[in-house]
């Protein structure tokens, strides 16, 4: 082990020295060296990256779990070129940003994707958490690994819970008693039963929408906020403002914002008169990944241009007016009726 106060350039030296001696020595001694140099905060630059991307993961292991000498830039190319067990080390390690959790849960093999799912240092894109949930959909070790993560996005979640078989969610809600209730209203949104009492009930929705009536009540909450909110992925933010906006149930704006069909999304913005700007970043916040194909993405430019803001705005006053009657209907039919004798 390097012990002491060197210069980049000593070290540079060493490692020099070092990497002539690796490149004769027996892969049971270049185990030894990889062991000692991960654990050394000044270990030479070049041995550390030439241990990472040897073929035999005893050697590069220690390395690629340990080492704070090696950047992500290097671990990302490792993991694009190296073996499923370098992949697996990598993902061991105490922290892993975004860009590398990509790869891993791109390339790696079922044992890797759970062991990034395990890590509580590991940060996911929205890539990567969707990409997941996808193997999970084969894999009940992984949505279980995936559903004791409590930084998974309420509405990224919901995905989650809606691929899941019905003992797998009965196993979650066990093991984590505290979202027993928001699985069981989550089954209820995604079979579209009850779905009103979904988004309201939620306790994320509880904060946005104490958050953004605030707002609405001091005037302040207007198209520049709505494109705020969409633009940091603030999804119950965003949807609790457009229901204020629109004078629309929270459950009926989510709906929209998730549905495949974007056209109710392109008629609640022309109707509120907003701009093809913050258009889009509605439509991006409710696309899968937060993406969206460029050809389909000008096909819905094209629409929203031809969308007449009239016709918009008629058609959501005859939605909350059919709702209104519905709604006075359905209590005048739950008051005792009295007839005449």
């Amino acid at each position: 082990m390097i012990v002491g106060r060197y210069t980049e350039d000593e070290i540079w030296m060493f490692g020099e020295i070092i990497g002539r001696l690796e490149r004769d020595i027996e892969t049971a001694t270049r185990a030894k060296l990889a062991k000692r140099l991960a654990r050394t905060d000044n270990a030479p630059f070049k041995v550390i990256d030439k241990l990472a991307f040897d073929d035999s993961i005893e050697v590069a292991g220690p390395v690629l779990r340990q080492s704070q000498r090696i950047d992500t830039r290097t671990l990302i190319a490792n993991a694009r070129s190296k073996s499923q067990n370098h992949l697996l080390a990598i993902s061991k390690r105490k922290s892993l940003c975004e860009e590398l959790t990509d790869e891993l849960v791109s390339r790696g093999n079922s044992e890797v994707v759970r062991s990034v799912a395990e890590n509580h240092g590991a940060q996911f894109s929205d890539f990567g958490i969707l990409h997941m949930i996808k193997r999970s959909e084969s894999d009940s070790i992984l949505f279980e690994q995936l559903g004791h993560r409590k930084d998974i996005p309420r509405h990224t979640f919901q995905q989650l819970i809606a691929k899941a078989s019905d003992n797998a969610k009965k196993r979650l809600e066990s093991e984590r008693p505290e979202v027993a209730g928001q699985i069981r209203n989550l089954v209820t949104d995604v079979t579209g039963a009850l779905h009103a009492k979904f988004g309201p009930a939620s306790k994320d929705y509880f904060h946005a929408k104490r958050a953004v009536a605030k707002q609405h009540h001091r005037g302040n909450l207007n198209e520049k906020q709505i494109a705020e909110y969409a633009q940091s992925h603030k999804f119950e933010e965003t949807t609790v403002g457009l229901a204020l906006l629109c004078s629309l149930p929270v459950d009926v704006v989510e709906r929209a914002l998730l549905d495949k069909n974007r056209d109710i999304v392109l008629l609640l913005a022309k109707a509120l008169a907003f701009s093809w700007e913050t258009t889009m970043a509605l439509l991006f916040l409710g696309a899968p990944v937060h993406r969206i194909m460029a050809h389909d993405l000008e096909a819905l430019k094209q629409k929203f241009a031809e969308l007449s803001a009239e016709m918009s705005k008629g058609v959501l006053e005859a939605y909350r007016s059919r709702r209104q009657a519905v709604a006075a209907d359905s209590e005048n039919r739950r008051l005792p009726q009295l007839h005449a004798s």
